[in-house]
């Protein structure tokens, strides 16, 4: 999946092997990869975005600094994300930046 050394969780502690453990409550991981902060820190490819909106029931989502500077920093480090409203996980092709009509991890 992704090189170890250049990736944390976005606490910043190291990847542990039940990060993707859903929280029944919030249906939310565990922990979420994200590319260490040495590894974003080397610039970005696209603008750093926080917020995006699920195609099928409108909800926005804002992430965590660190996810998003993953995404900016690597567009195609992700192939799913998460919707507040649906509490669920979807591919990334369900998303739209907010504001825009780019698919997230394009």
């Amino acid at each position: 999946m992704h090189e170890k050394s250049k990736t944390t969780l976005t606490d910043g502690t190291p990847v542990a092997g039940d990060h993707r453990e859903i929280d029944p409550k919030t249906g939310m991981q565990k922990g979420y990869v994200v590319l260490s902060d040495e590894e974003r820190a080397k610039g970005f490819v696209r603008p750093v975005r926080m917020r995006y909106i699920h195609k099928t029931c409108g909800m926005v989502t804002t992430m965590n600094r660190s996810i998003a500077e993953t995404y900016a920093r690597n567009p195609k480090f992700y192939n799913g994300t998460f919707c507040v409203g649906c509490k669920q996980h979807y591919p990334l092709d369900q998303f739209v930046w907010d504001g825009t009509d780019i698919q997230v991890g394009a």
